[in-house]
């Protein structure tokens, strides 16, 4: 005979009568063990309230908008004697008493189709199965961890961008010290900055899961793998497999570091997620890979104070810069450093009791570092998928996808780090907004003429369009329009008379082309210049545009008029 288990709220912590905000099952529905019955939202999170055990639920006692707290009694649920393995046996369904219809939508049941199956739960991801849900369309996303955002919002842009913050201000701080403001010492408190950047995240990842039961999105916890062509195998992780199979399918699994060969299998050798996770502050740090991952994170740690070697194998850090907003920031940032070796290559290391022993290329002298990060660079997902399976060609490990981001299988899209370089978010997420659109049918198109980049370091420095160095590589003339901060006023009252903004103009048509800035928040700042390319506007639409002063954005607008030869901020041109 099955047995009715009362169900109760749980412990919630300090949180006490707060409301209901979703019920996702009906009395009559059979229950999974850990299946959600109903969701609770404080002012600070959102809640799962699942079931103690599998069974086949008799009565739902709250409603919609009811509050509840540790301990109210929610539901009642019929369940049978334990199996062989201990675990409630589900009753089965009472007679003739049919179930009453839910308030909402259920979602699918296990094994059902959908209209969009999206693999991946990063801003492509999430973003793409969004999009499609507020299209109408059901939709169910596949992600391997535990948390909506991907690499980015888990262990990659957020994280990283919260201990920036908290870096900056830390050397801020000190540089007061020049205008009469002295503070003492900073002391780092690992287990308080590391608790600031995880309430960070999870303010973000609570936000997503909230928004996919909005819209309805089955959210999957597992690992997919295509199994043909309108067919995927989910291998779940509480255990066990699920089919799924879709209509149309968006790839947007991402990318993954790479592992370099020579290093040891040590906890002191670490990628950029292992760093985020601030394991300790060493005493000597090396970055191996000057790009953007690893300058970010050389900052991190040199503001909690250690020091620092970089070593890069091209010949210049951050490779497609221009050198002399490089230069700026080589300038600002020789403190942070020891040694900065480019063209050279690590050849071996070695784990040793005082550290990772390290030998490099050329003339370079070897060094012995507490923490050693691999920056050298991502690669794409899209391997690991089993895409052959669904008849999906690759490309040196990318997707080829058109405009619409469909692969050879016109049904299959893919996005984000799976289709190539730029591997930067905000490029996913309007790839993952096309492929939805052009899913349901819509008329969409990816045609972005700029895709900005910024590196997030101190200063910043932020990139769009053509670069003067390709510019001239490609033999394409160019006019290029400096304006120095040293000439701007809020620049100047901010300490950051080093900045430089710069924009470039076909030689022939004198619209811009392409744009850089280096100075504090030039990622804020050049989304002007995009959007400026994208809208096709000359120095005149810019210049002539006013910009509020003082501001470090009206910069964008001196160099405009500079071009123009009609800055009056700057000594006067010589005549022609």
């Amino acid at each position: 005979m099955p047995e009715t288990l009362d169900i109760r709220v749980p412990d919630l912590g300090d949180y006490a009568d707060v409301p209901v905000i979703e019920i996702p099952v009906a009395p009559g529905q059979p229950v999974a063990k850990d299946q959600t019955l109903l969701v609770v939202e404080s002012d600070k999170a959102t809640l799962d309230i699942p079931s103690p055990a599998a069974g086949r639920l008799v009565e739902m006692l709250v409603g919609l908008g009811d509050t509840v707290s540790a301990g109210t009694r929610v539901a009642r649920l019929a369940v049978e004697s334990t199996d062989a393995r201990g675990e409630p046996t589900p009753a089965p369904a009472s007679a003739p008493t049919p179930a009453p219809t839910p308030a909402a939508p259920s979602k699918p049941q296990s094994g059902a189709g959908c209209d969009l199956l999206v693999i991946g739960g990063g801003p492509g991801g999430y973003s793409a199965a969004f999009r499609a849900a507020d299209l109408g369309q059901r939709v169910i996303l596949v992600e391997r961890h535990a948390t909506l955002g991907g690499v980015c919002l888990n262990v990659g842009c957020i994280p990283s961008k919260a201990l920036l913050h908290v870096a900056a201000v830390t050397e801020e701080a000190v540089r007061l010290a020049a205008h009469g403001i002295s503070f003492g010492a900073p002391t780092v408190d690992l287990e308080k900055l590391r608790t600031f950047k995880a309430g960070t995240v999870r303010r973000l990842t609570d936000g997503l899961a909230q928004m996919a039961r909005q819209r309805k999105v089955e959210v999957v916890r597992g690992t997919a793998r295509f199994t043909g062509p309108d067919t995927v195998s989910v291998t779940l992780h509480d255990g066990g497999t699920r089919d799924v199979t879709f209509t149309g399918a968006v790839v947007a699994a991402g990318s993954a570091p790479v592992a370099l060969p020579m290093l040891p299998d040590d906890p002191r050798v670490v990628n950029s997620t292992g760093a985020l996770e601030l394991p300790a502050v060493p005493r000597r740090l090396l970055v191996i890979g000057g790009g953007i991952i690893g300058l970010e994170m050389a900052t991190v740690y040199s503001a909690l104070g250690a020091r620092v070697d970089v070593v890069e194998r091209l010949p210049g850090l951050l490779e497609g810069v221009d050198r002399d907003l490089v230069g700026v920031w080589t300038k600002r940032n020789a403190h942070r450093f020891d040694r900065v070796l480019t063209g050279v290559e690590v050849v071996s290391a070695e784990a040793k009791p005082d550290g990772i022993a390290v030998t490099f290329s050329g003339e370079a002298e070897p060094g012995t570092y507490d923490l050693v990060l691999q920056a050298a660079g991502r690669r794409p997902n899209g391997s690991t998928l089993g895409l052959d399976a669904a008849g999906v060609a690759l490309d040196g490990g990318f997707v080829p996808v058109d405009a619409q981001m469909r692969t050879n299988v016109p049904h299959i899209f893919a996005i984000g780090d799976c289709v190539g370089q730029p591997m930067l978010a905000h490029k996913a997420v309007h790839q993952g907004h096309v492929a939805a659109e052009a899913a349901a049918g819509h008329k969409a198109g990816f045609d972005a003429a700029v895709i900005p980049s910024v590196a997030y370091t101190d200063p910043e420095i932020a990139w769009a369009g053509l670069t003067e160095t390709a510019a001239k590589a490609a033999g394409r003339a160019v006019e290029v329009a400096r304006f120095p901060w040293a000439a701007s006023g809020r620049a100047i009252a901010n300490g950051a008379d080093y900045g430089l903004t710069k924009l470039l103009f076909d030689a022939q048509a004198k619209r811009v082309v392409g744009g850089a800035i280096v100075g504090p928040n030039a990622g804020d700042m050049i989304g002007e210049v995009a959007l400026a390319i994208e809208m096709g506007a000359d120095a005149t639409d810019i210049g002539r545009t006013i910009h509020p002063h003082p501001t470090l954005g009206e910069t964008i607008g001196l160099a405009a008029e500079a071009g123009l030869g009609l800055c009056t901020d700057l000594p006067p041109v010589a005549r022609r």
